[in-house]
């Protein structure tokens, strides 16, 4: 896995971590919601191909058993 992806991820975890707190110190906890929501769904979109190739990985692991 690149540190590339893991600081990727740490970045959008810090900015919906924020933009949280920020929507419910105003009052709008539905957009805190989906503002947390969209950055999960961003995460696991882009941890996608590496769960596939584990799952890949895991398969012809225990295949040759």
């Amino acid at each position: 896995m690149e540190i590339y992806l893991i600081l990727r991820i740490a970045i959008v975890g810090i900015l919906v971590s924020i933009l949280n707190h920020i929507l419910k110190q105003t009052g709008r906890d539905e957009l805190a919601f989906m503002t947390s929501l969209a950055g999960l769904v961003l995460v696991l979109f882009w941890l996608l191909p590496h769960l596939v190739e584990l799952i890949t990985t895991m398969e012809d692991l225990f295949s040759m058993v």
